[in-house]
């Protein structure tokens, strides 16, 4: 048990190093350091109930790439870029699928219209927020979306309070000009 929570206690480069070095109880403490945000990520891109196969998916692409990470990256932002990626691509396959069924249903478009329109506003974030620098994105969802205060946003990403409101300004602004485009006022 002293060596677990020893572990525990490993900054996140640590861990890697070891993950790097073949440790896989390294990532096992990552996974638990890391899950409820990535998970809490998914949770406002995707489908709740595919939550589970998601995150684990997110970790099976972190498993698979920690050998390449650079080290001067930070592991969450790396991670929930990977998060944000496995999102985008289930919400693109759920875009493809709903279209393919659109084209096969004959049924009355009326009924359809709220589902389509909640994936069009989910869609329209999605586009929005690929617009953003990763570390812009990461600190928008974890505001807006998450609702986590300026202080627990930075204490998740190791960066300072000062740092946050800069991206959070910085995001919203080009996600406004984004839905100005998009012809949506805010």
């Amino acid at each position: 048990m002293r060596e677990s929570s020893a572990q525990d206690r490993r900054s996140d480069a640590a861990l890697i190093r070891a993950c790097q070095q073949g440790d896989p109880e390294a990532f096992r403490h990552l996974y638990r350091r890391h899950h409820s945000l990535v998970r809490a990520t998914l949770f406002h891109l995707c489908d709740p109930s595919t939550l589970d196969d998601l995150v684990q998916e997110v970790f099976l692409k972190a498993w698979r790439g920690i050998n390449t990470m650079r080290q001067e990256a930070k592991f969450s932002t790396w991670l929930y870029r990977i998060a944000y990626n496995v999102g985008a691509d289930y919400r693109r396959s759920v875009a493809k699928h709903l279209s393919k069924q659109e084209k096969a249903m004959h049924s009355d478009a009326a009924s359809e219209a709220p589902n389509w329109q909640s994936l069009h506003h989910q869609d329209l974030v999605q586009r929005g927020l690929a617009h953003l620098r990763p570390e812009h994105a990461m600190v928008l969802i974890l505001s807006d979306l998450e609702e986590l205060s300026q202080t627990d946003i930075a204490q998740t990403l190791e960066i300072p309070v000062g740092t946050v409101k800069s991206r959070l300004f910085h995001a919203r602004a080009i996600l406004r000009r984004f839905f100005e485009q998009e012809g949506v006022s805010l």
